[in-house]
């Protein structure tokens, strides 16, 4: 252990033990000292242990962040706004959930070793029970934004960070997020941070008002300013009325501003009891009315605020019935009743008109361009050009003038006519970049200029063309691993993934029945083929299979049988050699009384074998195969297997 670490340790257990901290970061500072008191007697932490940062893995985090999807999706922005003006400070952004767990992050990749092993990364658990005082933990404990600065944290291990804090409220007055910057290293002095913080409360504001507008967005919505000038764009406060006049949200200045306006809370209150006005009056500070002119005092004061009214909106508050919204038919045709694909789905239905770039991650073959093309033809974009670019066919010599276009005569082997190329042929509609992880660092340089300033630089031209175009991108690559390795940019990274959708597999959806009996039906080339049908024992054999090369191998298999079959229907022997032959099963398996079908594939004997092993233990045994317990049970559903302990009556585990 250094010898700053076992002072910083003295010092704690000074203040702890009552006496004085004797730091010049510490002292006076009673968030600090408070918060190092609750670590000590009510969360029983030790002040010499050295803990590693604690990151949940994947599926607990996708669990907390499909908790807050949409809210997710509103801080994304802020988030972005946000990092442009600290990145080059060395700070990263995180978001956090009301427990801490850190649910969005934008960082520098390059220095990735190093943000993961300090916790300042994704699904890293920040709470104070589990990481003492700390920035997001301390903000949750109190509900105020502040700097924990180098020495001021509680764990040793975290003296070398400084973190700035500043919490997020939701529309009824409950913590909802924090959000976090943070940095590896900083000035010694903690006045160092006060820009940081004023930036953090900042952001978090705009993020929390972006949030409540969308919450209250059918409701009665008064925005409120010392000034009028800042009404629409920037208000201090916000408030959400009822139609019979009623607080039913605000945001977290409203409710320290009104709270002594109320003797109970703020939330049922009339309008009435809040201002020295009555409802009716709220016709005159409706938009139409000049902005001098809504001029407001306080119930009870003489505390001078400009209103902006805005109405609820005529019949737009959905019935009961109504609450989800549909999805649109092109997206909901992908998906026969997975529920991970759903998922995805039902969040792609959200931005169907949202200008933000799309990032489509999946295996080779899972359908992500076919995921495109759904997303464009649900929107507004539908009837415009779609136009998809494989980065990795296009050989590099080519490539600039393929996807940017040029000038007669611009180089050796240039027509004598100019061409436009793919990103003005896209004009309009969308452009689906697939296979982005494969594209050079120069063409991402020129890339990236058409994403941040919506025009084209054909080769050989000195004046930009404006192109109006929704960028959606694919990969089957760790983009996040190519950017640690310098072979993607961060910039370019964080333009195009505004928003990230996974698609699942075929091996783990559960609609692989609905998938095979379309594609029986629909034959992707459009011809009159009649439909086909299964017999039994094609189509366990297919269920049986791990379909590596995903819907591309499906739909080549079921066309390789439609080619071999008669009479309409295909037979075991219909199937590819590799399909048709009988694979072999352990003796172990064959013994087990929830076997599936004879047909059973490798994948099904495995999923047998761990949990014969874990006495049908699905817990333990989605922990040693490294997979969640949702998708565990997905592929026990899928195979038909079903835990002994089940059939009579016990719980799986």
């Amino acid at each position: 252990m250094q010898t700053y670490q076992r002072e910083h340790i003295d010092r704690v257990m000074q203040t702890v033990a009552g006496g004085s901290a004797g730091t010049p970061d510490a002292a006076g500072d009673s968030l600090i000292h408070d918060s190092w008191r609750r670590c000590a007697r009510d969360y029983r932490l030790d002040p010499t242990r050295m803990q590693d940062a604690i990151i949940l893995p994947s599926h607990r985090l996708r669990e907390h962040q499909d908790r807050m999807d949409e809210f997710l999706q509103i801080a994304r922005s802020g988030m972005q706004a946000l990092y442009q003006h600290v990145a080059g400070l060395g700070y990263v952004v995180l978001l956090t959930d009301a427990r801490g767990v850190t649910v969005d992050f934008l960082g520098d990749l390059n220095s990735d070793h190093s943000l993961r092993r300090a916790g300042l990364y994704l699904g890293s658990d920040w709470s104070e029970p589990l990481a003492g005082t700390c920035g997001v933990g301390t903000c949750i404990s109190t509900g105020q934004a502040l700097t924990v600065h180098q020495g001021d944290h509680f764990d040793a291990t975290h003296i070398p960070l400084t973190c700035t804090t500043a919490p997020v409220f939701d529309g009824r007055g409950q913590l909802n997020a924090v959000l976090d910057i943070s940095a590896l290293r900083s000035p010694q002095s903690k006045e160092s941070q006060h820009m940081a913080l004023q930036m953090v409360q900042i952001y978090a504001h705009h993020i929390e008002n972006a949030s409540f507008l969308r919450q209250f967005r059918h409701d009665w919505v008064l925005r409120l300013s010392p000034s009028p000038q800042f009404l629409e764009v920037n208000p201090d406060y916000l408030l959400a009325l009822d139609a019979a006049g009623r607080v039913i949200g605000h945001n977290r200045r409203a409710q320290l501003l009104l709270q002594d306006c109320v003797a109970g809370p703020l939330i049922g209150a009339a309008f009435e009891r809040l201002f020295n006005a009555r409802l009716g009056d709220l016709g005159r500070f409706l938009h139409s009315c000049p902005a001098d002119r809504r001029a407001i005092t306080l119930a009870g004061s003489s505390q001078l605020l400009f209103l902006l009214a805005s109405p609820a909106p005529a019949a737009a508050r959905p019935a009961p019935s109504a609450a989800v919204e549909p999805v649109p038919a092109p997206l909901a045709a992908l998906c026969g009743g997975d529920a991970a694909l759903a998922r995805q789905i039902a969040r792609a239905a959200r931005f169907v008109n949202s200008p933000i770039g799309l990032l489509l991650t999946g295996e080779t073959g899972s359908g992500k361009e076919f995921f495109a093309k759904a997303l464009h033809a649900s929107g507004e974009r539908r009837g415009r050009p779609f136009v998809a670019v494989n980065c990795a066919a296009i050989p590099e010599a080519l490539a600039e003038s393929e996807l940017f276009g040029y000038l007669p005569g611009s180089f050796s082997g240039a027509g004598s006519r100019a061409k436009r190329g793919l990103v003005q042929e896209a004009d309009g509609g969308t452009l689906f970049l697939d296979e982005i992880g494969d594209m050079t660092l120069a063409l991402q340089a020129r890339l990236l200029r058409v994403l941040a300033e919506r025009e084209v630089l054909p080769v050989g031209a000195t004046r930009p063309v404006p192109v109006n175009i929704r960028v959606m991108a694919a990969t089957h690559c760790d983009l996040e691993a190519l950017v640690r390795e310098g072979r993607f940019r961060a910039d370019l990274y964080y333009r195009l993934n505004g928003a990230h959708l996974v698609l699942p597999p075929l091996r783990e959806r559960t609609d692989l029945g609905w998938l095979i009996a379309r594609m029986l039906a629909n034959p992707r080339d459009g011809s009159d083929t009649a439909p086909l049908a299964l017999s039994l024992d094609a189509r366990a054999r297919l269920l049986a299979h791990r379909w590596p090369g995903n819907l591309r191998e499906l739909h080549n298999v079921i066309e390789y049988a439609r080619s071999l079959c008669s009479h309409g229907v295909i037979e075991l022997d219909d199937l590819p050699d590799h399909l048709a032959a009988a694979p072999r099963l352990p003796a172990s398996a064959s013994a087990e009384p929830a076997a599936p079908a004879p047909a059973l594939a490798s994948e099904a004997a495995q999923l047998l074998q761990h949990l014969s092993a874990t006495h049908w233990n699905v817990a333990e045994a989605a922990r040693r195969m490294g997979l969640s317990r949702m998708t565990l049970y997905r592929r026990m559903q899928r195979w038909g297997i079903a835990s002994p302990n089940q059939r009579d009556g016990g719980a799986a585990g």
